[in-house]
């Protein structure tokens, strides 16, 4: 049977086509249908919205009073590591509607995509193919199992990350393009893992990548500011495999991987894009980032080229700030996979805050969380339970990424208009996977036909609430989210019953 939602006189955003004004948008079997100029107002004795076409406003099944609202696409994650139904409901909570993990992405594709469709999920899911598994893989002889906790455990493990012999690199080669034939968005390289390879692998990737017509997203290595020795700067090496391969090289969470040189990585990048190059770029406004405490780039030393110290490591799962060298050393050995928070810029120094929001107002650059699973102290790594069960922990950024983005870029400082909020936060996201995966066409903007993948937002109230004490808290501000046409948030309630998500992959 067909569906039909209005959504009536709410500020209407399209960063497609620049449209911002009031309007009813209609949504008919999961699809955006029609858009006009918002009908007359109710007479002040009618609580409800006009439902006859002779007062100027389409029929529907559902009829939302959107007046006062804003409406816009739905936001798209092209870096989430979730995986899990709490953590999509979090990301719900801030806006998204699209949840893919791209940077890391999971081994074996099939596994991932049967495991979310089984499990269901609220938002939309893809994942790239991962770079990290099919190393491991050849490298260690350890099969991949799809999930974020085997990928973090292997991170620490040296067997993982040496060179490898002409005849590994082909062999894992070949895996990468097994897995893009079977619906990769792209390829996923977390380089910063394994900062001592022959960048020649680098570029191997890359053209594997644009044979394939499908973008690279990377964690690169080390800038040379930091580490002299690296075998390239990670950034010049980005921009090095666009020039010479064509692929679309796509540079993950340049706050985190710059800190203190992201000036010089955005200048960089502007002279890549000038010159022709198929570079994007991704930021997050948090001074801290997450990952396993095993990460190449956590050994003290290297911390210490960072400007840190261990006691700029804290535990998730305990809440326990590293001490020393030798803690760190020992946590390390012992549970390399253990998830950590690492604050690499103060959030309380003006000067620091200031780098950060450069990272977000830099052209085109695009809003990414970074999102972690929410982990609780029983062990436990999800539930279908809301609200969430008390004491989880995670990093803030999956609760209030794109929350705090509107907030600090449109709320509080007037850099951003609306439009340029949604552009940055769901339509140019939506475009770099448009010749991966041609449903991405649908995703992003209004327009007729696109998927009704919407939220709804008050402009006044909409502001990230998850702290890195209470991390799990919900935002605040999205009135109505639709993934598909269905809601998922309505009237400002998540309904624990939706599971609208579907998979979204090349072909």
């Amino acid at each position: 049977m067909r569906q039909t939602i209005l959504l009536q006189g709410g500020r209407v955003v399209d960063p497609g086509t620049n449209f911002d004004g009031n309007a009813d948008l209609l949504i008919e079997d999961g699809r955006i249908a029609a858009l006009r100029p918002a009908a007359p107002a109710p007479a002040a004795d009618r609580a409800e919205p006009a439902r006859s076409d002779e007062a100027g406003t389409y029929q529907a099944d559902t009829i939302v009073d959107a007046r006062g609202l804003i409406i816009g696409p739905g936001f798209v994650d092209l870096h989430s590591h979730v995986h899990s139904i709490a953590g999509q409901r979090l990301q719900a909570c801030d806006g998204v509607t699209t949840a893919l993990d791209l940077e890391a992405g999971l081994m074996p594709i099939t596994r991932a995509f049967a495991d979310a469709s089984d499990a269901g999920r609220p938002l939309n899911y893809g994942f790239a193919a991962s770079w990290g598994g099919a190393r491991q893989q050849v490298l260690t002889g350890q099969a991949p199992d799809a999930s974020l906790a085997g990928a973090l455990a292997v991170l620490g493990n040296p067997d993982w990350q040496r060179d490898s012999t002409p005849g590994e690199l082909d062999a894992w080669l070949d895996l990468l393009r097994t897995e893009l034939g079977a619906g990769a968005l792209g390829i996923g390289v977390l380089q910063g893992y394994a900062p001592r390879t022959n960048p020649v692998e680098f570029l191997a990737v890359a053209r594997l990548a644009a044979e394939a017509g499908v973008p690279v997203f990377t964690h690169v290595r080390e800038l040379v500011e930091v580490d002299p020795s690296t075998p390239i700067d990670g950034s010049t090496e980005l921009v090095r495999a666009a020039a010479e391969t064509g692929a679309h090289m796509h540079h993950c969470h340049v706050n985190s991987t710059s800190r203190r040189h992201v000036d010089r990585v955005l200048q960089l990048f502007d002279r890549a894009r000038r010159e022709g190059s198929p570079v994007t770029v991704e930021a997050y406004p948090y001074g801290a980032g997450s990952t396993a405490i095993g990460a190449a780039f956590l050994e003290p030393d290297v911390l210490a080229t960072w400007g840190l110290t261990p006691r700029s490591v804290v535990l998730l799962g305990s809440g326990e700030r590293v001490s020393d060298a030798a803690r760190l050393v020992e946590l390390r050995r012992g549970d390399p996979g253990a998830p950590c928070i690492i604050e690499f810029l103060d959030e309380r120094d003006p000067a620091d805050v200031a780098l950060l929001l450069r990272a977000l107002q830099h052209p085109d650059s695009m809003v990414a969380s970074d999102a972690m699973p929410v982990y609780w102290d029983d062990g436990a790594h999800d539930t279908r339970d809301w609200p969430l069960p008390p004491g989880g922990r995670t990093h803030p950024r999956t609760a209030g990424t794109f929350s705090r983005a509107i907030r600090l870029m449109v709320r509080e400082r007037g850099a951003w208009s609306w439009t340029e909020a949604f552009r940055r936060c769901a339509y140019l996201p939506a475009r770099v996977l448009d010749t991966a995966a041609p449903a991405a066409r649908r995703k992003g903007h209004l327009g007729i036909g696109a998927d009704a993948d919407v939220v709804v937002l008050d402009p006044g109230s909409v502001a990230d609430r998850a702290t890195y004490t209470d991390p799990t808290r919900p935002s605040a501000g999205v009135q109505h989210l639709l993934v598909g046409g269905e809601f998922v948030i309505r009237d400002g309630q998540l309904l624990a019953a939706a599971y609208p998500g579907q998979a979204v992959r090349t072909g």
